[in-house]
């Protein structure tokens, strides 16, 4: 069954088969990795064509997962989905605590300071190792001669307010970093 992607997310990606009954590797995005089983059906992409496909079975492997899917019995059938995305389609995806963001909600955003001053929008987020980092494309004609701010996601300190129905981001950043 072919299905066209709209609001879809990446969660995985599917890895070389394992034996030779249509098993393949999983090698999953999501923060828990055994969370990307909790999703179902799953949208499988390959050049720009989606097809959805249930899981039928999984288990541990190693250090990652392999799974089992219906309708997809050998080897040859398993190989033909060898690299391809796991999706699924962003209804599925866990209502958040008050205070918590998915990434793709912040992407696109405004960002501006306290006092008012526009620094850009979210371009792209950052893990590191002590907290995430927004990635703040400046806008062309910016005062202070940036054409990009990292700001470190932390809220309270930096990050005062998200405003999701405004799509706005107000920090207590200086615009000349």
């Amino acid at each position: 069954m072919s299905q066209e992607k709209t609001s879809t997310i990446v969660v995985g990606k599917l890895g070389a088969p394992y034996g030779i009954k249509g098993w393949l590797k999983v090698h999953s995005f999501t923060d828990d990795p055994q969370g990307i089983f909790d999703f179902s059906p799953w949208l499988i992409g390959q050049q720009g064509k989606w097809q959805t496909l249930e899981v039928s079975d999984w288990r541990r492997h190693s250090k990652g997962f392999i799974a089992k899917f219906a309708n997809i019995n050998d080897r040859d059938e398993a190989m033909a989905l060898t690299n391809a995305e796991i999706s699924v389609d962003v209804e599925q995806l866990p209502e958040l605590p008050e205070g918590e963001f998915y990434w793709r909600d912040l992407i696109g955003m405004t960002v501006v300071t306290t006092k008012g001053y526009n620094l850009g929008h979210v371009d792209d987020l950052m893990e590191t190792g002590s907290n995430d980092v927004l990635v703040v494309k400046a806008n062309k004609k910016d005062a202070f001669g940036q054409s990009e701010r990292l700001i470190p996601f932390l809220t309270e300190s930096v990050v005062i307010e998200v405003k999701h129905e405004e799509r706005e981001i107000t920090v207590d950043w200086d615009p000349a970093f």
